[in-house]
């Protein structure tokens, strides 16, 4: 199955960069580039792409709002966006992944990174740079926040007991293989428990698994794995 990528860089040059390595891959295909935020989501209701690597600052929609309204629109449920930066450490990254992106990479990650992180993104598995989003996490947990944003927060209340556990465990980098292997269960009983606080919760993947860990409390900054 051929995964549909969009590119959204209002740089042609970087566009026309990344469309050459994507498409050198059999797995891949560029079906839309966009200048500006706009343009990424027009295109992406057009192609029905699978994947939107989409960059933050352009002019005009910025990337920003454009993933919110990728991400709002029930219509485009499958389409995954990752956010592509050259600040890895900009506040913009955590509220993009706040708004629904699927996880992000630095402009300059090595080609054969991108071509897996799209893969990733759009199996929908494995959250990118689990790492590097706690460092943004752990950076920008406490901006204020509308009160809209902070009502709406799902309670953890509504997850059982070992759906807690295993989004404790998807806070702090696991993969449902490594989940399953820790908690002596199946891959596939991992991924339920983890799809059931995703449905639960409201949320899209597991990026936002991350976010509501963190935003309730469940996992602090600087945890590590528990005993």
């Amino acid at each position: 199955m051929t995964i549909r990528v969009v590119l959204a860089d209002d740089q042609a040059l970087i566009r026309a960069g990344f469309r050459a390595l994507i498409e050198s891959a059999d797995d891949l295909e560029v079906v839309g580039e966009a200048g500006n935020g706009q343009e990424a989501v027009d295109l992406v209701r057009g192609t029905r792409a699978d994947v939107v690597l989409m960059d933050i600052r352009m002019p005009g929609t910025d990337g920003l709002e454009a993933t919110r309204q990728i991400t709002a629109d029930d219509s485009l449920a499958g389409v995954r966006v990752l956010i592509l930066t050259t600040f890895e450490m900009d506040e913009n990254v955590l509220r993009a992944l706040r708004a629904g992106a699927s996880g992000f990479l630095n402009k300059g990650v090595d080609p054969g990174a991108l071509l897996d992180a799209i893969r990733t993104v759009a199996a929908g598995e494995a959250l990118l740079s689990p790492g590097a989003t706690r460092t943004l996490i752990t950076r920008f947990l406490n901006e204020p926040e509308p009160p809209a944003e902070r009502s709406a927060r799902p309670a953890l209340e509504v997850l059982t007991d070992r759906e807690r556990e295993v989004l404790g465990l998807v806070a702090v980098g696991l993969s449902n293989d490594e989940i399953a292997a820790r908690l002596y269960v199946s891959p596939l009983t991992a991924k339920t428990h983890v799809n059931r606080a995703m449905t639960k919760l409201g949320v899209r993947d597991r990026a936002q698994l991350v976010i509501i860990a963190y935003e309730t409390g469940l996992v602090r900054p600087g945890d590590a794995l528990p005993r």
